[in-house]
C-alpha cells in the first residue's frame, strides 16, 4: 500500500492506494500518529483503496476517534466493496462518508 500525504494549513489529505489489511495497517496507523498534531481536518481518500480488512478498519476507526476531540474526519472516493464492508459492520453510520 502507498499512502500520498498533502497537508494544506490545518487540513491533511491522506490517499491510500493498494489493500488495507493486517500488513498494511501498521503502515497508516504510524502515518497518523505522526501527521495529525495540529491537524483539524483529515480526509482519507480512497479512491485507489482496492480492500479493507478488520485490521484496517480498526485504524480508521482510532483515527475517526481522536479527530473528534480535535475536529473532523471525512472519507471519500469510497469504491463498492470498501462500502459494503463500511455497511456490514455499522461504520457506514459512524463515519462521515462522501
Amino acid at each position: 500500500m502507498t499512502i500520498k500525504q498533502n497537508r494544506d494549513g490545518s487540513k491533511l489529505t491522506l490517499a491510500l492506494e493498494g489493500r488495507l489489511d493486517t500488513t498494511t495497517a501498521p503502515q497508516l496507523e504510524e502515518a497518523l500518529k505522526t501527521s495529525l498534531a495540529e491537524i483539524s481536518d483529515l480526509v482519507l481518500d480512497f479512491e485507489k483503496l482496492e480492500y479493507i480488512s478488520s485490521a484496517g478498519l480498526r485504524v480508521v476507526l482510532a483515527a475517526q476517534k481522536q479527530m473528534q476531540q480535535q475536529g473532523s474526519m471525512v472519507v471519500c472516493h469510497v469504491n463498492e466493496m470498501v462500502m459494503e464492508v463500511f455497511d456490514l459492520t455499522g461504520f457506514a453510520d459512524i463515519l462521515t462518508i462522501k
